[in-house]
C-alpha cells in the first residue's frame, strides 16, 4: 500500500481549497463547492455509487462536516487516491484467493463440483445483494463509514475461513464476503470518482476500470504460491489477508470524507431497478457481450484449476492460480491499453478476441493440448478487458446523469448473474456428465454468445451511427 503522507484535516471537494473556517452553526448551510471533474467510465467489477459516480463519472461533492471543533489529521487527496486504489486491489485479490484453494477443500471433505460451484456462487449472489441494498449508502452516510464496516465485515469473513471445519461454514464466509465486496465497491468508486485530480480526469475511470482484475489476478497468483510452497495452505493466505484489512482499516481512518450526511438513508435500501424505455434496445444490444464475457470469468474462477487438474494433470496450485491470472492479467492490460479507443470499435475488437480466444481455449481442451488452452485463454482475457471497459463506456454515454445510476445498476446485475448462474449449472453438469464435456459445452456456449454480440453491435451501428468520439473519456 502506498506510504500515507499526512496533512492537517482539510474538505475535500474538487477545486481550490477554501482557507480553514470556523465550525458551522447549527441551521447555517456549508459554503458550496464547484462539481468534480467528469472521469471517465469505470469497468463492471467497480460500481460507485448507485448515482452516476458507478460510470466513473464523478457528482458533486461537499466538504466534510465538522463535528465538536475537533481536528484529525487526515491523508492528503494524492495519498488518499492512491490508499483507495490499494484498497480496491486488495478487496479484489481477497475475493479471488479462494480459487486455488477449491481444490484442496474438494480433497478434504469430500464434496462434489456442485458443492464447489456453489461456495463461489454465493459469494457472488452475496455482492448482487450488496450492490442492490447498500449501493447508495455512503451518498447518504458518507464514504468512510461504508467503507470501515465493509472492511470490518470481509475481516470477519477471513476469521470465519480460517476458522471453517466444514463446508457449511465455508459457504458461510463465502456469503459475508460478497456482501463486504459489494458493499465496498459502491463506496470506493464514489470517493475515487470524488478524488479524481483535475489534472488527470481519466485517472479514476482506469483504476477503477482495471484494478478489479488486476486483484483478481493477483489473489488467486498468490494464494497458489503460497499454498505450493507455504505452511498451513488453507490459512496462510487468509492471514495475509486479514493483516492487510488491519492496515487498510488504519489507513482508513485517515481517509478525508467527501460526502456530506444526507437524509433519507433507510429508504436508499430499498432495492430498485429499472431501465427507461429509450434505453431498453441499446441495453439489449450489449446483454450477448456482458453474459459472453463474464460466464467465461465465472467458469475460470470457479472450475478452472479443477478442469487444469482433472483433464491436463496439472497438481501444481501455482497452476491453479495461474489459469486465473492467464485470463484476468491479459484483461487488465488491455484496460488501460485501450482507454482512449472509442467504444464501438473497442466491442467490436473484444468480442472478436473473445470468440476467437475461446474457440482457441476448447480446441486445446478437445486436443488435450495445454499450450493451445493456455493461447486461447489470454486471447480471450484480451477480449475479456476490451469487452467490460467499452460495454460500460457506452452505457454511461447513452444514458442522462438522472439514468446512469438506474442503468448501470441493472448492467451490474446481468453481469455478476452471468458470472455465477452459469458457473453452478457447469458445476452440476460436470458432477453427472464429466468435467471435459461440461467444459466443451461451456466454451461452445460462450463462443456462440460472442458471436451474437458482433452481429447486434453490427446491427446497432448500422441502426444508429455511432459520433466519433472517445467515449472512455
Amino acid at each position: 500500500m502506498p506510504g500515507p503522507s499526512l496533512s492537517e484535516s482539510q474538505p475535500s471537494a474538487t477545486g481550490p481549497t477554501p482557507p480553514r473556517s470556523p465550525v458551522p452553526t447549527p441551521g447555517r448551510s456549508p459554503v458550496p463547492t464547484a462539481p468534480s471533474s467528469p472521469v471517465p467510465a469505470a469497468g463492471p467489477a467497480s460500481p460507485g455509487s448507485r448515482a452516476s459516480s458507478a460510470a466513473g463519472i464523478s457528482a458533486p461533492t461537499a466538504p466534510p462536516a465538522i463535528g465538536n471543533g475537533s481536528r484529525r489529521r487526515e491523508l492528503g487527496r494524492p495519498a488518499a487516491f492512491a490508499a483507495l486504489a490499494a484498497v480496491f486491489v486488495l478487496f479484489m485479490a481477497a475475493s479471488s484467493a479462494p480459487s486455488p484453494l477449491y481444490v484442496v477443500y474438494q480433497q478434504q471433505w469430500h464434496f462434489s463440483a456442485t458443492t464447489l460451484t456453489t461456495v463461489f456462487a454465493v459469494y457472488v449472489l452475496g455482492m448482487i445483494a450488496a450492490l442492490l441494498v447498500l449501493g447508495a449508502l455512503s451518498d447518504h452516510l458518507g464514504r468512510r463509514p461504508v467503507l470501515l464496516f465493509a472492511t470490518a465485515l470481509e475481516a470477519v469473513s477471513m476469521v470465519l475461513f480460517l476458522t471453517a471445519p466444514d463446508v457449511t461454514v465455508l459457504l458461510a464466509a463465502r456469503l459475508v464476503q460478497g456482501i463486504a465486496t459489494g458493499a465496498a465497491m459502491t463506496a470506493l468508486g464514489a470517493a475515487l470518482g470524488d478524488l479524481n485530480p483535475a489534472h488527470a480526469p481519466h485517472r479514476a475511470g482506469v483504476v477503477t476500470g482495471a484494478a478489479p482484475a488486476f486483484g483478481l489476478g493477483l489473489g488467486s497468483l498468490g494464494c497458489g504460491v503460497l499454498v505450493e510452497y507455504g505452511p498451513h495452505p488453507t490459512r496462510l493466505v487468509y492471514l495475509l489477508i486479514l493483516a492487510g484489512l488491519v492496515v487498510a482499516g488504519a489507513v482508513l481512518l485517515a481517509l478525508p470524507e467527501t460526502s456530506l450526511r444526507r437524509p433519507g438513508a433507510a429508504r436508499s435500501l430499498l432495492p430498485r431497478l429499472r431501465i427507461a424505455p429509450h434505453l431498453r434496445a441499446d441495453l439489449a444490444g450489449l446483454v450477448p457481450i456482458l453474459v459472453a464475457s463474464w460466464a467465461l470469468g465465472g467458469l475460470y474462477l470457479s472450475l478452472g484449476p479443477s478442469v487444469a487438474a482433472g483433464l491436463f494433470g496439472l497438481s501444481s496450485h501455482v497452476v491453479g492460480g495461474l489459469v486465473v491470472t492467464l485470463l484476468t492479467g491479459p484483461a487488465f492490460v488491455t484496460a488501460l491499453a485501450l482507454r482512449g479507443w472509442p467504444a464501438p470499435r473497442t466491442l467490436a475488437l473484444g468480442a472478436s478476441l473473445l470468440l476467437v480466444g475461446t474457440a482457441v481455449a476448447l480446441v486445446g481442451v478437445e486436443e488435450h493440448s495445454l499450450v493451445t488452452a493456455a493461447l486461447g485463454t489470454v486471447i480471450a482475457g484480451v477480449g475479456f478487458g476490451g469487452s467490460s471497459l467499452a460495454g460500460f463506456a457506452t452505457l454511461a454515454r447513452i444514458a442522462a446523469p438522472a439514468e446512469r445510476g438506474e442503468l448501470l445498476s441493472v448492467a451490474f446485475v446481468i453481469s455478476y448473474l452471468s458470472f455465477s448462474v452459469p458457473a453452478v449449472i457447469a458445476g452440476t453438469a460436470a458432477t453427472h456428465a464429466g468435467l471435459h464435456e461440461t467444459a466443451v459445452v461451456y466454451a461452445a456456449t460462450v463462443a456462440a454468445l460472442a458471436a451474437l454480440a458482433l452481429l447486434a453491435q453490427w446491427l446497432r451501428a448500422h441502426r444508429t451511427p455511432e459520433p466519433r468520439t472517445c467515449p472512455q473519456s
